[in-house]
């Protein structure tokens, strides 16, 4: 059982992770935002390997890409700074990143760094799922990870239900067919789409993100899933008020 499969032990709905950017807005500040975030309540932690190419990211999320590159951050200063808080930190991290900077790092070298640092799941939105299952799959599997997989709206049922039976930490539910970023309220084809989702009886737990902002999006999301990810809300917030305002951006999503 890997760490956040043991959170869905501990608690079946309502979880929250926050996404942010590792070395945004500054390059020694990965380690405080994980020590606030955990101290927050938050029930899982997605750290963003920062990436000159990111495909799946809006505006917000590109921006602090850019940010913590000319930080000088890379693989082997994060994979430095997530290692000296592996005995203190209490709270799961994955670890999203894109499939060219495991190419790139290593991809033995990069799973090694993953499981030192004492992270078990990682999200490769670019991983096609036919070199998952003739390569990477093997791979993790050696290190002790787990891949977790995104589908969208325009994912068929055949693909969810194969994605499914891959899956082992839980299914990312993207919320539209769009790159990150917050966009109002949960709209009614979103809906829609969740209760397509929730009807289909999946194994898996259910944790939606992409557009998730605030206590009444996540409110929403968690009626049809196990949980959300709020990432650019957290971004752009983060960049006004910095690591003293995470405090209390949790307690207003949570609403408590």
């Amino acid at each position: 059982m890997n760490s956040i499969q043991d959170i869905f032990n501990q608690k079946e709905n309502n979880l929250l992770s926050i996404f942010f950017t590792a070395g945004f807005p500054k390059l020694d500040d990965t380690t405080k935002i994980i020590t606030e975030l955990s101290n927050s309540g938050v029930n899982f932690i997605e750290v963003g390997l920062p990436y000159s190419d990111p495909l799946a990211d809006g505006p917000t999320i590109q921006h602090s890409s850019d940010v913590a590159l000319k930080n000088g951050m890379n693989l082997d200063v994060v994979f430095k700074q997530l290692e000296s808080i592996k005995d203190s930190n209490k709270t799961p991290l994955v670890l999203m990143g894109y499939l060219n900077q495991i190419i790139k790092y290593g991809e033995d070298k990069f799973c090694k760094k993953v499981k030192d640092c004492g992270i078990d799941t990682v999200i490769i939105p670019d991983l096609p799922m036919v070199e998952y299952e003739n390569h990477y799959q093997q791979l993790f599997k050696n290190y002790g990870i787990t891949n977790v997989f995104l589908i969208t709206p325009h994912t068929s049922d055949e693909r969810i239900r194969k994605i499914d039976s891959l899956s082992d930490a839980f299914i990312y539910v993207v919320a539209s067919a769009s790159i990150t970023g917050a966009k109002g309220e949960v709209s009614e084809e979103q809906i829609n789409y969740f209760k397509r989702i929730q009807t289909m009886n999946l194994q898996s737990k259910l944790i939606v993100g992409f557009g998730i902002s605030d206590h009444k999006t996540f409110s929403t999301a968690c009626e049809y899933a196990n949980g959300a990810i709020i990432g650019s809300a957290f971004i752009k917030e983060l960049e006004k008020k910095g690591v003293e305002g995470i405090g209390d951006f949790v307690k207003t999503v949570k609403n408590c």
